[in-house]
């Protein structure tokens, strides 16, 4: 990634980034920070607590993966802070009255990663080999696999998780590849899963910073670091997941990509949904324009859902649709953060004749 320069936009406060206190969490502000100290801007990190950091009740008694997003708006609301830093998998589909996500920085790898026993790869494992997660999106597709594994529900930081191979609880760990690259401990991965095994969350790898709607200055300042092939990418994936969550609660996995077309560049959506016992499986994939990434995305999961998305259930601690968050907490985080985009809106043109199913 290149250095970015300095702004002729360099803001005379100093601008107070809110996160939590977890190290996946203050690392990924700590680079959002930086690259707004490398425009000219003063960043000091304010830490927050959130009640999903003190309380390792199940997430779903907490209420939701929301519970993590919850104190960060706040302060933001108040005026406390003025941008925080989420990770954008973990953020609810529907926006936040009085915020808005004014940038989305490039993606990190959006993969996930296993980390086994003894070097070994998803292959390699036995029969009965015990594997950890916290997310039914990686049930569904690892029991897909028909690989004979154990799938066990896991939740904790990075060093909790892969303690459990060491330990001997689990002889593996799935995580998002993103959040140990981030936090230097991609040593660790024994193999990175390839999407057609294992399609990421929507929004996974990237990062979404978010700010009051009205601070005109900071939304304009934070657009420096928006990068708009990954804002096109997630904007389809979560698109996809907002329209399937207002028709079933399954299990969803979704990456998009600018691809070369015929024509120039297209966005080239892939998307699963299934049961959490591998049972069911759909996964199907769309491209068309890169100017119109909602529609796309909301086009595909009609795709899903009139293949039979709207008959699959999600296991029953996963919170309602009504809810508006997908049930997939970030293991490489101690829980996970869980805030707002905006609500896909489609101002841009009728995709075109490119289009296609497979």
């Amino acid at each position: 990634m290149t250095t970015p320069t300095m702004t002729s936009r360099t803001v005379t406060r100093t601008l107070r980034l809110g996160t939590r206190r977890s190290a996946l969490a203050t690392t990924q502000s700590g680079w959002v920070a930086d690259l707004l100290r490398a425009r000219g801007h003063r960043v000091e990190l304010v830490e927050i607590v959130t009640e999903g950091d003190v309380n390792a009740a199940p997430l779903a008694t907490l209420g939701g993966t929301g519970v993590f997003a919850a104190a960060i708006r706040k302060s933001l609301l108040a005026g406390e802070v003025d941008l925080a830093v989420h990770s954008l998998k973990d953020l609810p589909t529907t926006p936040e009255p009085g915020l808005v996500v004014a940038a989305i920085p490039q993606r990190e790898d959006p993969r996930d990663a296993l980390v086994a026993r003894d070097g070994l790869t998803l292959g390699e494992l036995p029969t009965g080999s015990v594997v950890g997660t916290g997310s039914p999106r990686r049930v569904a597709q690892l029991a897909a696999l028909g690989l004979g594994l154990e799938l066990k529900d896991i939740r904790g930081n990075v060093d909790t998780r892969i303690g459990l191979t060491r330990s001997g609880t689990c002889d593996a760990v799935v995580l998002a590849r993103a959040g140990l690259a981030r936090l230097g401990r991609l040593d660790e991965i024994t193999e990175t899963l390839d999407p057609l095994q294992m399609l990421p969350a929507p929004g996974q790898g990237a990062l979404a910073v978010e700010c009051r709607a009205d601070d005109a200055e900071v939304v304009a300042l934070l657009s420096e670091v928006d990068d708009a092939d990954t804002r096109a990418c997630v904007t389809a994936e979560r698109s996809l997941l907002a329209t399937l969550e207002a028709g079933c609660s399954a299990p969803v996995g979704a990456l998009a990509e600018v691809v070369e077309g015929e024509d120039g560049l297209e966005l080239s959506l892939r998307a699963f949904v299934g049961s959490t016992d591998g049972s069911v499986e759909l996964r199907r994939s769309l491209v068309g324009p890169v100017a119109a990434p909602e529609r796309l995305g909301a086009d595909l999961a009609a795709v899903l859902l009139e293949d039979g998305a709207e008959h699959l259930t999600g296991p029953e601690e996963r919170p309602p649709a009504t809810a508006h968050t997908h049930w997939d907490p970030d293991p490489a985080e101690a829980t996970g953060d869980r805030p707002p985009l905006a609500a896909p809106t489609d101002s841009r043109p009728e995709p075109t004749a490119t289009e296609r199913a497979t």
